[in-house]
């Protein structure tokens, strides 16, 4: 039985933070996929405050939201450091990380909105990316670790992969590449690394799931 079990779900882009972690430093884990409209008792157990993937499960202990699992990973198996070792630096990726923690809401917003309230959902990625284009990515050479992925690049993945999926969803263009340079050679470079291209979300399947689910919203709300 492995000592490690990761509670996850296919369209969780936190849940493929912790798969990318793991897989990064070699760690061999048990994954179970979770269906959120029927949660499993053992999910509910685990976590019973917010009963949300991700929950890694080490020893039987579980830890839970993205961002600690992260950070208790990187303390317990220290190999391909995810976080700088210098305190300046760590303390400037841990702000990155929790601005992109707090920007992570985006993507709900964007789903479910239409009309006006698309249009202001658009704007605030917009000056998310803005921040990303001209303070964030400013200095970063290839990724934010450098050559290296960190676990400021994972943080932003949502902007890497699931905006491309909610602009396929909704017909539309946010990040425009020569609005934000910065930000799509980022994209390109972070979806090139071979742990995410290897570990890669099924975004045919992703699409949809999500075309379907927004369908149903959509015409509820109309009823």
């Amino acid at each position: 039985m492995a000592v490690l079990k990761l509670f996850g779900s296919f369209f969780s882009p936190y849940g493929y933070r912790v798969i990318w972690a793991l897989k990064l430093k070699g760690i061999p884990y048990e994954y179970i996929d979770e269906d959120l409209r029927n949660k499993s008792p053992l999910l509910l157990q685990y976590n019973p405050i917010h009963k949300q993937v991700p929950v890694l499960v080490h020893d039987g202990k579980p830890i839970c939201e993205s961002t600690v699992i992260l950070q208790y990973i990187d303390e317990i198996w220290p190999q391909n450091l995810l976080l700088p070792a210098d305190p300046y630096d760590r303390a400037v990726a841990l702000f990155w990380i929790k601005f992109a923690d707090d920007k992570g809401y985006l993507m709900l917003k964007l789903y479910r909105a239409n009309g006006e309230e698309q249009q202001a959902a658009v704007k605030e990625w917009l000056e998310m990316l803005e921040v990303m284009e001209e303070h964030a990515l400013i200095g970063v050479k290839k990724l934010f670790g450098g050559d290296e992925i960190n676990m400021v690049d994972i943080a932003f993945s949502f902007v890497a992969i699931w905006l491309g999926v909610l602009e396929d969803i909704l017909g539309l263009e946010i990040c425009e590449p020569h609005k934000f340079p910065r930000v799509s050679s980022w994209i390109q470079n972070f979806q090139s690394i071979p742990v995410i291209k290897d570990n890669f979300p099924d975004t045919d399947k992703m699409s949809t799931f999500l075309k379907h689910g927004r369908e149903m919203m959509l015409t509820s709300k109309s009823n």
